[in-house]
């Protein structure tokens, strides 16, 4: 199960760098501007290589948030560097008339992981690992998986 190929995962077990954001919008008006350069700015994005996946939240009353997934750290960055892009960021960022909050973090997966079932290269079984993941405080292989 431990693997470093994810090549039948999913587009987004398949990236190695991923986008979390969300902006808090001033308001409803601000939201509905918003869609105006967001649809361009989505096209672009999924078309651009090394783009895997993206999906959108919400949270009451006025935050829209993003988790993209791209190839590698490089695909993401040329991304956020699109016209599209800069533009949003431009607007969002135009003191507080248009948003009043938001983040960005960026996070590369480390070249091993986990599959299993149809997702697993190496075949098509369904199996449980025998040791954990060791923690950065413990040498060698983790603890045994106990199964109940």
């Amino acid at each position: 199960m431990r693997t470093t190929d994810f090549s039948r995962t999913p587009p987004q077990g398949q990236a190695a760098a991923m986008f979390v954001g969300a902006t808090r919008y001033r308001g409803p008006l601000s939201i509905l501007t918003l869609t105006l350069t967001w649809f361009r700015m989505v096209r672009d994005m999924k078309r651009m290589r090394g783009y895997r996946w993206h999906k959108i939240y919400w949270e009451f009353p006025y935050t829209l948030g993003t988790l993209a997934f791209f190839e590698d750290r490089d695909a993401l960055l040329r991304f956020a560097r699109s016209r599209h892009h800069r533009k949003l960021m431009q607007w969002v960022t135009d003191g507080t008339k248009n948003a009043t909050g938001g983040y960005i973090r960026l996070y590369n997966a480390e070249p091993e992981g986990y599959s299993n079932g149809i997702w697993r290269a190496e075949g098509g079984e369904m199996a449980h690992i025998e040791t954990f993941t060791p923690l950065s405080t413990e040498t060698g292989d983790g603890p045994a998986v106990r199964r109940a």
